[in-house]
Order: structure tokens, then sequence, then C-alpha cells
């Protein structure tokens, strides 16, 4: 790609790309391309200039070569953000409020009065069938206090006033459907399928890994325990308990058996499946989960809601107070003074844009969340609770040494742990497997059916003999697997600064694989500033031994740790601190935080974590730092602030209308004009972003 640099400060450059016209799609690609480009943080792709910005770390000039190297051709995207690109949606709203804006005001200072108060009459029509409707559902609610004003006015024949409150009407709906749109389709694609692999079952009943976009309609998939099924199916063999929490809300995973139906994106929590493939398009996971989006009211924040429905509780009063000031004074001008200002339409129209662009916001920084819902419940938590592989330490860990036991040699038994650990996605697991594969350690399905333990380990048969892979705990105690004889000052010796697998084959150690697990550079310093933030108690669980527990709690300065726990003791951790008054915050990134995680007021998962991590929490941070968490949290107090202020402002300003109305101050129609202004600049404020560039 040729291009030159148009301005550039340290991180952060803007590019002019040479080309005479950028399509949408082509956009995209370069916006999926940068996105997905080691060391940018965040890209922003102008398709109307050819120009694109990049915030990055790390090396400048390996950034210029992937540039240099870019071509549309050789990106491979994914379907579904393609398909369900807000690019052309953002233009398209763009034009229509131009459109709308010109339009009414060439139609108010050219068109002659008899035809414009033509006009407004036909328009109004809409509005009056709408309040007209919603008092036939016996409700009193916004329509119908819109449905009264634009008719009084009509009525006294202030056409004027009337197509001002319309146009105004109309410009908030139009920004209130165009960021609803954007924010639910940009939330929507964050949780759209990426998958890369699949294990495919050939004629022969091997499972070969195959890259997803070969895998047509009618091949048969084998998805293991732990793993989201990737494609929509028909289950031929085997049985499951899927998670469906990411499609319909439920949180109770449903049994699946041979002749039911999967969906792409649920996740297997129990069990294997084997099922045949009807649909490979991503598009369907994606309208499902906008549809969830857009439906779901439990994902709304408590001030959300409360603003809402105080809007709707409001219009009676209005209605009232018309009334009452009327009856006083019978002066038909005040009355409609009150009757042009309501309360209802800004905090209708403000507060969802708030929460919405606080949840586009927080995609800029790679955070999907699931719902206002969870940005409140992060706002309020004072607790917050670590799981330590995988997001207090790096989430890439490594093969340190292998120490074998037995007449195996170290490249025989690390070549055995990652044929069995490759089904399982956990960090410890990718790092056996990446280990093998650097190594050169290729191997074909030597084992039986593979059984997975959560937080325990791996068993199966390979050549008959049982062997099994896992932690201390597993190994030792559940399997009562012995240490060979002569050999336990061997054992004795083993380093403790690693984390440890044990793998051992009938009954015996055979080898321990050292896992290496760094911690993250910038955690101490995360956790201090997220006390600083609000949270009053950081806590810190792990499967690992007391001693390494220890040692890694003092150096990133957690309150509370603790060893040797199992799924359910995190559960149960959480249950305790929410019955004892606490809100509760839960990161963790493996199978075995699930149950965490669901049952936090706020679940977060790491996005290199397991797939069934990332579905079952609420909300999912994607780059791989923990500095995303203080961002996620700066936002969340900040929405929490705005929403706040919009609600004082909209009172304050709105009683201020109505009693300079009412004392004879203000003319309905300006009352009206600063009403309707203030909404909108109310809207368009709660669009801005909550955190400085």
């Amino acid at each position: 790609m040729r291009f030159n640099i148009k301005h550039e400060i340290r991180g952060r450059i803007r590019i002019h790309i040479f080309q005479k016209r950028m399509t949408y799609q082509q956009a995209d690609i370069l916006q999926y391309y940068l996105e997905n480009t080691d060391g940018v943080i965040t890209a922003n792709v102008y398709d109307k200039t050819c120009d694109a910005t990049i915030s990055y770390k790390g090396d400048r000039k390996e950034l210029l070569r992937k540039l240099q190297c870019f071509r549309y051709e050789n990106v491979k995207v994914p379907t579904a953000v393609l398909d369900s690109s807000g690019r052309e949606l953002n233009e398209q709203y763009k034009e229509k409020l131009v459109n709308k804006v010109i339009f009414h005001y060439a139609r108010k200072f050219m068109l002659p009065m008899p035809f414009s108060a033509i006009y407004t009459g036909v328009v109004s029509a809409k509005y009056i069938w709408k309040g007209l409707k919603t008092l036939w559902q016996r409700k009193i609610e916004v329509p119908v206090l819109d449905a009264t004003a634009i008719s009084v006015s009509m009525i006294r024949g202030d056409f004027g006033t009337a197509g001002s409150v319309m146009f105004l009407l109309g410009v908030g709906e139009l920004l209130e459907e165009w960021t609803h749109k954007k924010s639910v389709g940009d939330l929507a694609r964050t949780m759209s399928l990426n998958v890369g692999k699949v294990w495919l079952r050939t004629e022969d009943e091997q499972e070969v890994l195959t890259d997803a976009d070969v895998i047509k309609p009618g091949d048969c998939v084998v998805v293991h325990m732990g793993n989201v099924i990737p494609f929509d199916g028909t289950v031929l063999e085997g049985e499951a308990m899927v998670n469906q929490a990411s499609l319909t809300g439920e949180s109770v995973p449903v049994r699946r058996v041979s002749g039911n139906t999967v969906y792409a994106g649920t996740v297997v929590e129990e069990g294997e499946v084997v099922f045949t493939v009807s649909s490979v398009g991503g598009s369907s996971r994606y309208e499902k989960i906008a549809a969830m989006i857009e439906d779901t009211e439990k994902l709304k924040s408590g001030l959300e809601s409360k603003a809402e429905h105080l809007a709707d509780r409001l219009v009676p009063y209005t209605l009232g107070g018309t009334g009452l000031v009327y009856l006083l004074t019978r002066n038909a001008t005040k009355a409609l003074a009150v009757l042009m200002v309501d309360f209802s339409c800004a905090l209708k129209l403000a507060m969802p844009i708030s929460v919405l662009s606080a949840i586009r916001e927080a995609n800029r920084y790679k955070i999907t969340v699931k719902g206002g819902k969870f940005l409140e419940a992060v706002a309020e938590a004072d607790t917050i609770v670590f799981d330590k592989t995988g997001t207090l330490t790096k989430a890439k860990p490594t093969v340190a040494k292998v120490i074998s036991f037995g007449r195996h040699s170290e490249d025989e038994m690390l070549r055995l742990a990652a044929c069995m650990e490759e089904h399982f996605p956990h960090s410890m697991a990718k790092a056996v497997v990446n280990a093998a594969k650097q190594k050169g350690l290729d191997h074909e399905e030597m084992h039986s059916k593979v059984e997975y333990i959560v937080a325990h380990g791996i068993s199966t048969f390979v050549n008959d003999h049982k062997t099994v892979i896992g932690s201390s705990h597993f190994v030792f105690e559940d399997e009562k697997c012995k240490i060979p004889q002569g050999m336990e000052e061997k054992f004795e010796q083993i380093p403790e600064e690693y984390s440890h697998l044990y793998l051992a084959i009938d009954g015996e150690l055979a080898a321990v694989i050292c896992i290496e697990d760094p911690l993250r550079e910038e955690a101490p310093e995360v956790i201090r500033r997220l006390k600083d933030a609000g949270f009053t108690k950081v806590v810190m669980m792990t499967g690992d031994s007391e001693r390494t527990a220890a040692a890694v709690a003092k150096r990133v300065g957690v309150d509370e740790y603790y060893s040797e726990v199992l799924p359910g003791d995190k559960a149960r951790f959480v249950d305790k601190e929410k019955a004892a008054g606490r809100k509760v915050v839960m990161l963790g990134d493996g199978i075995n935080d699930s149950p965490a995680l669901s049952a936090a007021d706020a679940g977060i998962a790491v996005s290199e974590g397991a797939q069934i991590a990332r579905e079952v929490a609420d909300i999912t941070i994607g780059i791989d730092d923990l500095y995303s968490l203080l961002a996620l949290k700066y936002i969340s107090d900040e929405l929490m602030k705005r929403i706040r202020c919009n609600y004082r402002t909209i009172v304050g300003f709105n009683t201020g209308l109505i009693i300079l109305g009412v004392a004879g101050i203000l003319q309905p129609t300006t009352s009206a004009l600063l009403h309707n202004t203030s909404t909108l600049l109310i809207g368009m404020r709660s669009m801005k972003n909550l955190l400085p560039e």
C-alpha cells in the first residue's frame, strides 16, 4: 500500500492512502487489518478522505513495514464483519440529518404560508395518530403529550410552533435511532465469532484440526467441553450441556443429544458432541445477538430504566399542570407554556444515548459490554476478585522445562502432553501445545476419548495405558498416582518458582512440566489505581499452592488471597460477598472461572481465555494488559456521573422554563424552542466520549 504521513506525534500517526476513492468495504478491510495488527491500540479509517489514524505502542518501523505490506485482496476478513459493518449506516444517517435540516428551513422561509400550514397538518397526523393509539391502550405516556402540544398549537393557528416542535422531535428521533443502531451493531459485531480452527471428523473417524474457512454444510465437526460451537447444525452423536446465554439470555445450560439443533456461539459446558453443519455464515449469529440486545430489558442499567419509567410517569402531571394553570389564570398562552415543556422527551432521549455511547466508547478500548446494567455494576462495585493465571499473570505462559521421571524422553513426554492438552482451551494448555509445536513434535491422535475434569486435569488411555495430566491434587490425591521409586529426591528439587503440570502413566509419575507464568508488569500499579478508584477489597484466587499464591499476592498488593481453590470455591466466595451486601466484580479467563463469572454482579473475561468464560461473562477485555480494566472503571464511573448530571440539568432547566412561561415572561413558541433545543443539546452531549482522547 502506498501512503504518506500527514501528521505524527509519539504513539500516534495519521496517514493518507494514495487511491482515488475508498469504498466502504475497503475501509472495513483496512480497519480490520489495523485492529488485528500487533502493537496497534486503536485505529480509525476515513473512507471519504482515504485517511487513517493509528494509535500504537512498540516499534514504529515495524508498524510502517506492515502498512507497506498491506493489500486489500490478501486480508481474510470474517464475513460477519463486512456484512454487518456500521460504516454505511453512519453515512446514511448523516445524510438523513443534513437533508432534514435543509428541508425544514427551506420550507420555513421559501414555502408560502398556506402551503406550509397544509404540510404541517399532513405531517402532524403521524404524531396525533401515535398519541391516540397510546390513549386507546389506556396509557398516558410521551406520545400523548407530543400529540396534545402539536394539536393545541394547530387549533390556535400557530403552525410555526407546531412545525418547530415536530422538526425537533424528528431530529431527536433520528439521533436516537442512529446512535441506537450503531451502538447495537458495534456490540453485536464484537460479540460475533472469529473462529480460526475447528475439529473436523473425517470419513475414517479421525479428528483433524482444520481451518474454519474450509468447512461447508454437511461436514461433521467435533466440539469438546469448554469450547464454542462454531456453526449452526444438528447433533449427530454425543451428549452435552450447552450454555446458550449469549443468544437467549438463559443462564441454565440445556441438554443436547442426537437430533437436537445447536447454534453458533453457544458453548459446551459439559460433555462432547459431534454435529452436522447446516450453516457456515455468520449473519444468523449476528442477527440473533442484535435482536437479543435490542429486546432484553434486563440489560438496562437501573438509572436508565428509572429515567425511562419516570419520563412516562411525569406525563399525567404535565397534562394536569396545563389544565390547572388554565383554570387558575384563564390564559391559554400560559397554559400552553406548561404543555410545550415536559421532562419526558429529554429523559427518554438522553439516558439511553448516554449508555449506548458508553458501550460504544468501551469498544474503542476493545472492551465488549453486554448491557448498561453491567457498567452500572462496575461503577458501584466495592469488591473485585482476580483469578491469577492468565489475568494477573501473562495470558501466554510458556514451558520452561520438562522433567522426566521414567524411561521416556522429555520430548516424548511433551509430545504426549500436547496431544492431550490441545483439545482444551486454557492458557497453560496452550503453553504446552505451543512448546511442542516449536520443537516440531507433531503427532497423530494417540489416545482414546479424553475426559476433562474441570479445574483438575485430563484423563485418557494411550495404547491401553491410563494416562492423566493435571494438578498435584488431581494426580496424587484423586488418581492416587505414586512417585517412581528412587525419584523422591529429584521430585523435591522441582523449582518452586514455576507452575507445574503433572503427567502420570499407569498410576506412576512420568513427567513434570514446569510452566513459566510471569506476572504482568502493570498488575501492581493497576491494583493500586483500582483501590484509588473506589474498590475497598481486592482479592486473588488461584489453584496454585499456598507458597506460590503468597508470593504473587505480596508482589501485586491484593488485600486477600486464597490458594488451591476449586471453581465452586470461587463462586461461593462471590455469593458470600454479595450476601454481605457488597457489589462484586470477578475477573477470570478459564473454564473453571465460569461459575464465579456468572455469580458476580459483573463478570469480566480476558479475551485470550477460554471461550466459555468469554460467553458467560458480562464484559470481555480484549487488550493484553490490565490498563483496559482501568478504562472500564473510569468509563463506568463517568457514565453514572453523566446520567445524574443529565437528570439534574433536565429537571432544573425545564422547571425554569415552566415557571417563566406561567409568569408570562416566555411565550409558548419560545418555551418549545428552548425546551427542544436543550433536549437535542443534552442528547448530543450524551454522545460525546466520556474519557479524553
